[in-house]
């Protein structure tokens, strides 16, 4: 007796069409397309979760560096100065300081220049 896969290829077949779906086109009407057009954009999901990390990084020592400059310090003798003083704060938190509350910021920058001009 010989096995029948229809209900299997017809389960596969939906799997794809569900997550392709909105897509343009013949990409979510076309097994075929579609397919492909779904490990596409799962291959571009998965480097864009990787990068995200790397550009919120970026926006982060970005403002960093702006509420820095307006106390008279860069980026880098900032982080050194709250390295040198203890102050183990990570560059989320430090940045979200930034913006939120100048005042704490000022703080932290007055305290990072004092420990550098130990």
């Amino acid at each position: 007796m010989r096995i029948k896969r229809a209900v299997n290829a017809v389960k596969k077949r939906r799997k794809i069409f569900k997550l392709s779906k909105g897509y343009f086109g013949s990409k979510s009407r076309s097994y075929r397309i579609a397919r492909q057009a779904v490990m596409k954009s799962q291959m571009y999901a998965y480097i864009g979760r990787r990068l995200k990390k790397r550009d919120f990084r970026s926006l982060w020592i970005t403002r960093i560096n702006a509420a820095a400059r307006l106390h008279g310090l860069s980026y880098s003798k900032l982080m050194h100065g709250l390295k040198v003083s203890g102050i183990d704060l990570n560059r989320k938190v430090l940045a979200d300081i930034a913006v939120n509350d100048a005042e704490a910021f000022k703080a932290l920058a007055e305290k990072a220049s004092a420990a550098l001009a130990k």
